[in-house]
């Protein structure tokens, strides 16, 4: 499942603080095992049931960053969209994602320097309504100027 509510690009002119996006997606043990082999991080814990349920977490779980990823796609495909840069991300992870969960991605414009084109933005993404990350975007929008 993968659901985004708006797609496109709002470019600097058009941000304002609080403009919010999200995406929700179904983390399928599919999608963890194609992130192993993209990521070459073949970590157990993500991979064999048998040796997750002796660990911390009592059972597989999705890797870190493949939660991350989903606010990556919020920034590149709805806001600011297409022709963003990244310039920097912080993350914090807080609970862990297994499979069949749905996450929900959210990105929520914070600062605007409309001189530079760099935007601040509050990265979130939720299970069951609870925080499992959190952390902080900076991106260079892109503009009407160069298009």
């Amino acid at each position: 499942m993968l659901d985004n509510m708006l797609r496109g690009t709002v470019c600097i002119e058009d941000l304002e603080i609080g403009m919010s996006r999200s995406l929700t997606k179904t983390i399928e043990d599919y999608d963890i095992r194609l992130f192993a082999d993209i990521s070459t991080d073949r970590n157990p814990v993500h991979l064999d049931e048998v040796y997750a349920q002796e660990t911390i977490f009592g059972g597989r779980i999705a890797h870190g960053m493949l939660t991350a990823s989903l606010i990556s796609a919020v920034i590149g495909e709805q806001l600011p969209g297409h022709g963003t840069v990244y310039l920097s991300q912080s993350l914090k992870f807080l609970a862990p994602v297994r499979p069949g969960d749905d996450v929900t991605a959210e990105v929520t414009v914070r600062e605007i320097d409309y001189s530079k084109r760099r935007v601040t933005l509050d990265c979130v993404c939720l299970v069951r309504e609870k925080a499992v990350l959190k952390g902080e975007a900076l991106v260079l929008a892109p503009s009407k100027k160069f298009d």
